[in-house]
């Protein structure tokens, strides 16, 4: 009987290590603009908060290392690879995203004498004075 009961103890915590690990993978997916953010809408990576929860798997595979069964330890391996590649191609699309932000921000503003005097005349009626 006590068999029965640390089989299912060993398959919970196998269950519950998984949604550990899955958990984690998706925050990473959404920190790398892999997957939408809470509205819908896609996030801009944060590679460096990625980074650090990369690290943080890493560190849980090192530190239970032998501890792990072979379903845990190879899903383990396979969502850190995943994620690892992930991170290196966000990397990659990173500075030409931040070069088309650059461009974007050097063309030349609109001089204040473009703007049509009609315009103009609407502002200057709804202007307000205290004093």
């Amino acid at each position: 009987m006590a068999e029965v009961q640390n089989s299912q103890q060993s398959g919970e915590m196998t269950r519950r290590f998984i949604e550990f690990v899955l958990m984690q993978a998706q925050q990473i997916a959404l920190l790398l603009g892999q997957i939408p953010g809470p509205e819908g809408t896609p996030m801009a990576p944060n590679l460096p908060v990625a980074r650090i929860f990369i690290d943080q798997l890493e560190m849980i595979r090192e530190k239970t290392r032998g501890n792990l069964n072979k379903e845990e330890a190879d899903m383990l391996t396979k969502v850190l690879a995943d994620l690892q590649l992930a991170f290196v191609e966000a990397g990659q699309e990173a500075p030409a995203a931040a070069a088309a932000v650059r461009a974007a921000e050097e063309l030349p503003a609109a001089p204040a004498s473009a703007i049509p005097p009609d315009e103009t005349e609407a502002k200057k009626k709804f202007s307000k004075s205290y004093g």
